[in-house]
């Protein structure tokens, strides 16, 4: 088995992008420690617990040789990132099926062919496993590592799913592909909470994304304006990215926005049940952040929207079980008052 047969098999089993990348030590990787102990990391502490599997992936797979990046490309013919008053907005990665499911089926296809067809050992992760993804797929040829520190891609642009598969199995490596952001700036411009603070380097403590996401209890009050009407994650640092001007549009159906994700109603989202918010977000990525937290980001949103008319439906939460929903549900409407 060679490199090319197994990006053909790749691009068969439906991953838009695949590339080799060599096991070594990479400038790149360097940084993550320090990236750590800088605190960037915020909560998210199954980092610092990975730190040893993330620097030597000989740790996972003894023997490991080559890591293979693939990606899949899941913007949709949807509007980026728009303000209302009325809605909310949820990230676009988090509209249809949760694409952790979606890519670990394939890659655990594309490993046992590998298995089978060599006398390899395969593990496959996508996002949460303990490999630094975006620098293999940096040396695997798929993109270079953006300022925004996504993954971008000349003709895909940046709205890609990851997954790694490493494998004992020695292979051809790809070639690196230069970085063309240039002197481009817009992402750090554009990022509502600065949380870009140079490029390449991101404090996910300052991210929206994470903030939504990641963020377990209250929110501190003085990030809160800035969230504005971000119910789950953020894109603004993709959306003002030139290589996503003509970025593809994916032709999996997976990816369509499921009814109620794509720009909702605040007014329906302050009306459901919690077993509303569980039908809805099934299936999804957004289950990451649970009803409770969804329902503590919704406050916020609709502090920010500025609309007193929300007032009524919102006050019910001031006596929601959860403390927090309850917390920010009182920062909500004094804001709103």
């Amino acid at each position: 088995m060679n490199a090319s047969e197994l990006k053909q098999r790749a691009r068969y089993l439906g991953f838009d992008l695949a590339g080799v990348a060599p096991i070594r030590q990479f400038p790149e990787a360097e940084f993550y420690p320090k990236w750590l102990e800088s605190g960037y990391a915020g909560e998210m502490r199954y980092l610092e617990r990975q730190r040893s599997a993330r620097m030597d992936p000989q740790t996972i797979l003894s023997g490991a040789r080559s890591v293979i990046v693939c990606a899949v490309n899941y913007n949709t013919a949807q509007p980026q990132t728009r303000y209302d008053q009325f809605r909310a907005w949820i990230s676009r990665y988090a509209w249809g099926e949760d694409y952790h499911e979606i890519l670990q089926r394939k890659l655990r296809e594309l490993a046992t062919w590998i298995e089978q067809n060599s006398s390899s050992r395969t593990k496959t992760y996508v996002d949460t496993g303990p490999l630094l993804e975006r620098v293999y797929a940096k040396y695997a040829g798929v993109g270079w590592f953006g300022k925004n520190t996504c993954i971008i891609n000349e003709k895909a642009g940046s709205w890609l799913f990851l997954g790694c598969i490493l494998t004992d199995l020695e292979l051809d490596s790809d070639t690196p592909v230069p970085d063309r952001c240039g002197t481009c700036a817009r992402c750090l411009d554009a990022c509502p909470t600065g949380a870009i603070l140079e490029p390449y380097v991101l404090d996910s403590r300052k991210c929206i994304s994470y903030t939504t996401i990641e963020l377990r209890g209250d929110i501190p009050e003085q990030d809160r304006s800035a969230i504005g009407h971000h119910l789950f994650g953020c894109d603004i640092c993709q959306d003002v990215c030139p290589w996503n001007r003509k970025a593809p549009y994916s032709t999996d159906p997976a990816f369509e926005a499921k009814p109620g994700l794509f720009w909702p109603q605040i007014d329906e989202l302050l009306e459901m049940h919690e077993d509303n918010w569980r039908q809805l977000i099934r299936g999804t990525a957004m289950k990451r952040a649970k009803v409770r937290g969804l329902l503590r980001n919704l406050m916020v949103v609709v502090g920010n929207s500025g609309m007193r008319e929300f007032l009524p439906k919102l006050r019910r939460f001031l006596l929601h079980e959860d403390e927090h929903v309850r917390s920010h549900a009182e920062w909500a409407v004094n804001r709103l008052e």
